[in-house]
Order: C-alpha cells, then sequence, then structure tokens
C-alpha cells in the first residue's frame, strides 16, 4: 500500500506530478529509489514525444563565478510564455549556465552528455527531460558562450 507520505516525498524531491509520484510508486513496490528510476524512465518517454514540437518562448540566463573571472550566457528555449515565465524554469537556467561555467561544454550536443553538476548521477540531458516531464512542454539549450578572464 503507497502512502501518503511516499508520494509526497517523491514529489519534494522531484517536482513531478502526484499522480506520476503515485504510478511510479506503485510500479516500483513503495522502493524510493526503483521509483526514481521509473520517473526518469518516463521523463525521457515524455521528452521523446515532445520533441517535434515549436520552442517559441523562454529564457537568457547569465552565471557569473563568484571569482567574477568566468561568466556564461545561455538561451533556455520552451514552447511557452507560461513555462518560461515560471521561477522554476529559471532556476533551471541558472544552474544550466553554472554547470557550463564549471565544465566547459564545447556544444550543446557535449553539454547534454555530461553529468550534471549537482547530481553527477544524471546527465543534463536527463535533467532537460526532468524538467519537460514536470512542465509538460519540450525544454531546449539552444546556444550558450562561456567567457573567461584571460
Amino acid at each position: 500500500m503507497i502512502t501518503a507520505q511516499q508520494i509526497k516525498e517523491l514529489r519534494d524531491k522531484t517536482g513531478v506530478s502526484v499522480s506520476a509520484c503515485k504510478y511510479a510508486l506503485e510500479e516500483a513496490g513503495g522502493d524510493m529509489e526503483k521509483a526514481m528510476a521509473v520517473l526518469q524512465r518516463e521523463s525521457a518517454k515524455s521528452a521523446e514525444k515532445k520533441a517535434d514540437r515549436a520552442l517559441g518562448s523562454g529564457v537568457i540566463e547569465a552565471y557569473v563565478h563568484n571569482n567574477k573571472k568566468v561568466g556564461v550566457i545561455l538561451e533556455l528555449k520552451s514552447e511557452s510564455d507560461f513555462v518560461s515565465g515560471n521561477e522554476e524554469f529559471r532556476n533551471l537556467a541558472k544552474d544550466v549556465a553554472m554547470h557550463i561555467a564549471a565544465l566547459a561544454p564545447s556544444d550543446p550536443n557535449e553539454l547534454m552528455g555530461q553529468p550534471y553538476i549537482k547530481n553527477p548521477a544524471v546527465t543534463v540531458k536527463e535533467l532537460l527531460n526532468q524538467a519537460v516531464q514536470k512542465f509538460g512542454e519540450k525544454i531546449e539549450v539552444s546556444r550558450f558562450a562561456k567567457y573567461n578572464l584571460s
């Protein structure tokens, strides 16, 4: 029997819908780690279904490291202003920009394959897939530039 507390805990960790958390916990037999894996698998499926959608909105995010010697400008695209205006979406953009500052990928394709700096258990692509599942829209890093003080 899956409890409301288990669903709440998984939702707090992932931010995905209550119904998706309940489904993942039921499929995983109440095991939190297995439920996380189920959600990761489902987020990839969700992102794949939305791959052909048009991106009409987004944000430009700037990140400057504390030492003021490294900076990144990132364009993170979404389908609508509703999602791009969301604080969680903007936090995602800031986190991805910080990741770029730290690991210096050469292009968006390389970025997608890198282990995410805040949680190396997932790649940046998996992080974005989780966001697609959470927001219900296609999300994509379209371009970025990293600057280093020489």
